[in-house]
């Protein structure tokens, strides 16, 4: 492992020794998490995830449009007698104009995939596929956002099976009101070399929600209602068809100051959605978070949440607190 973060250190710097640009550009994360999952009344498979992430970037920064930028993204587990658990490469373009932003490569997750209720793409994902391997277009403006993107999860070989997921969200406001939606769907082929009795497998999920914000109508910082509903898709080609169990969403999040309080109901059929939170296996179901952060000064920011899970008759609950550190800076090249 030591060897690999080597070569990627030494491509790094042979690369921007032969580029010329306008600006050098350079940022480093950490992110350091402690995730306690009390979930065995309900046996959604309890665990403690502990543990720190490590992601250094450079890049250049072309005519104030075209960014590259080249990195790694290091996962150890404590605990773990290894020095890294993970690596992952961090490669990507950027294009940035206007109200237009466009990813190819593998770019981080965090602040472009992570508005997804947790019922199509769970959290998880943030400790163990923080990077996004493909492509990703965001419009954005005062009043609408809309992203489209894919993200491929597995090469197909001669064993190892062909699966990507693609999706789009969006959300649009003016005044007190906005609508939201967020999709996505699993593509799961087989591989190269084919198996008797294996089929295509496809899986995904479809939410949308109606809102209102009343954010800068109160003495809170943040005040948001909203309610709307979830659909999941899910075939296996050849064998069947689609089935699509539907459940109704209603979402409520209200912050001040340094406290917050978020509770999420569902209330329908259960959800096999390969990427979700399992607890939306279940027809009923009521999360509820209460959140401080007791750390936010400058690029440093530590929150604390306590969680509640409300489903088939019992109460399980999580203790999760996480920092995230990031610096950033650029240099101007003659």
């Amino acid at each position: 492992m030591r060897i690999r973060i080597l070569s990627i250190i030494a491509f790094i710097l042979t690369t921007f020794n032969t580029v010329r640009a306008q600006n050098v550009e350079g940022s480093l994360g950490l992110h350091t998490f402690a995730d306690n999952r009390e979930y065995g009344k309900s046996r959604r498979y309890p665990q403690t995830i502990f543990g720190i992430r490590f992601s250094p970037e450079l890049g250049v920064l072309l005519d104030s449009t075209h960014r590259i930028r080249v990195g790694f993204n290091a996962l150890h587990e404590f605990g773990s007698p290894s020095f890294t658990n993970r690596i992952d490469p961090v490669v990507y373009y950027q294009y940035l104009k206007n109200d237009w932003n466009f990813y190819m490569g593998a770019f981080p997750r965090y602040k472009l995939l992570t508005d997804y209720p947790r019922s199509i793409l769970t959290d998880t994902l943030i400790y163990y596929r923080p990077n996004v391997e493909g492509m990703l277009l965001k419009y954005e403006n005062e009043h609408f956002r809309q992203i489209l993107w894919i993200d491929w999860t597995s090469r197909q070989t001669a064993t190892a099976r062909e699966n990507f997921l693609f999706g789009l969200s969006g959300k649009y406001k003016t005044g007190l009101f906005f609508i939201s939606h967020y999709a996505m769907m699993l593509h799961n082929a087989g591989p190269a070399v084919s198996i008797e009795g294996d089929h295509i497998e496809d899986n995904g999920a479809l939410a949308i929600k109606v809102g209102i914000d009343l954010s800068e109508k109160t003495f809170l910082d943040s005040l948001t209602f909203s309610v709307g509903g979830l659909m999941s898709f899910e075939r296996v080609r050849t064998v069947g068809g689609w089935q699509t169990p539907k459940g109704m969403l209603v979402d409520f999040h209200a912050e001040y100051k340094r406290f917050g309080i978020i509770n999420s109901y569902y209330n329908g059929e259960g959800h096999n959605i390969r990427f979700g939170d399992r607890f939306y296996t279940s027809k009923v179901y009521n999360r509820t978070d209460l959140t401080w952060r007791p750390i936010l000064f400058k690029n440093i920011e530590g929150i604390l949440d306590l969680s509640f899970h409300f489903v088939d008759g019992v109460v399980d609950s999580q203790q999760a607190f996480g920092l995230r550190y990031t610096i950033m800076g650029s240099k101007k090249i003659r």
